[in-house]
């Protein structure tokens, strides 16, 4: 049950970046910047979940770990950063289709880093999620003049970053409490967007008070709970799995521009979406029977 538990956190992470797209549109259809858009969404999600800190048990932590946490929060502010980039020049269909990489990236992390080579039956999950990810975004029919380089570069910049985020939220400080962990990583990732987007709306009320709706939503499906998720069960899972299961972000993406922004949404792109669901189902259908395979084995011996 543990297992299907931690799965489902991470699964659900996914969804969660699922919904930015599409409010990320909404934002910049307002007359909102990129770097208001991506310092509303991180300063109120820091906000938000350092206020859930201070209503749960305190935890002791070092300097020294207390540095990893936040130094490991830059690729996480990095992909806000890379993705909304992406968006500027991309439909919110297209855009995650290159964010989407992430996949392959994230099994490829854990056989460099874990020495997990991947078998047979997780290759051939990625290989249906690609060919998903493919239909989903309907990346066949776009007109050759709608992909832009620019916005393709940041995209794939962001699935390394996203990739290196979900490694880090497995193996950094695997004991801190995942809402500790959390807001550690929010605190690191606000810096690097303070950092490289200074936070001029701060000081302009107007602009403020009109994105706050927006960074309130982004900061919730962006910053609060992708990290919070993913620390509950990243550490259980491991990242090659995980970046399978985060997969579920492209089916939700592709149903929120067709609720939100009325994006055409056509059969192709509904097949793609079943084929990424088969996928994710699949490899969890294989990881439970392994590891019941592996019980079975222990009793015997």
């Amino acid at each position: 049950m543990k297992n299907w538990y931690y799965a489902l956190a991470v699964f659900l992470g996914g969804c969660c970046y699922g919904v930015l797209s599409t409010f990320v549109k909404l934002a910049y259809s307002a007359g909102f910047s990129s770097p208001e858009v991506t310092g509303g969404e991180y300063f109120f999600g820091t906000v938000l979940i350092c206020m859930v800190v201070m209503f749960t048990k305190k935890e002791k932590l070092n300097f020294n770990q207390i540095f990893k946490l936040i130094l490991s929060g830059i690729p996480f502010g990095l992909t806000g950063l890379f993705y909304y980039q992406s968006l500027k020049t991309l439909n919110a269909s297209l855009a995650i289709i290159f964010l989407f990489q992430f996949v392959w990236i994230g099994t490829l992390f854990d056989w460099i880093f874990n020495k997990k080579k991947p078998t047979k039956e997780k290759l051939i999950s990625i290989f249906i999620l690609i060919v998903g990810s493919v239909l989903a975004a309907n990346i066949i029919t776009q007109q050759s003049d709608v992909i832009s380089l620019k916005g393709t570069i940041w995209g794939l910049l962001a699935a390394l970053t996203y990739t290196t985020s979900i490694f880090l939220s497995s193996s950094v400080e695997k004991d801190t409490s995942p809402v500790l962990k959390s807001a550690l990583f929010s605190i690191g990732a606000l810096i690097v967007v303070f950092a490289l987007f200074p936070p001029t709306f701060l000081l302009n009320l107007s602009t403020l008070k009109r994105l706050t709706p927006y960074g309130l939503i982004l900061g919730i499906f962006g910053v609060v709970l992708p990290p919070l998720l993913f620390s509950i069960g990243m550490p259980h899972i491991g990242p090659g799995l995980g970046t399978i299961l985060s997969a579920s972000e492209l089916p939700v993406a592709v149903t929120m521009s067709l609720l939100f922004l009325s994006e055409h949404v056509n059969w192709i792109q509904w097949m793609g979406v079943s084929l990424i669901l088969v996928g994710i189902i699949g490899s969890n259908i294989k990881i439970k029977k392994d590891k019941v395979d592996d019980v079975n084995l222990k009793k015997i011996a």
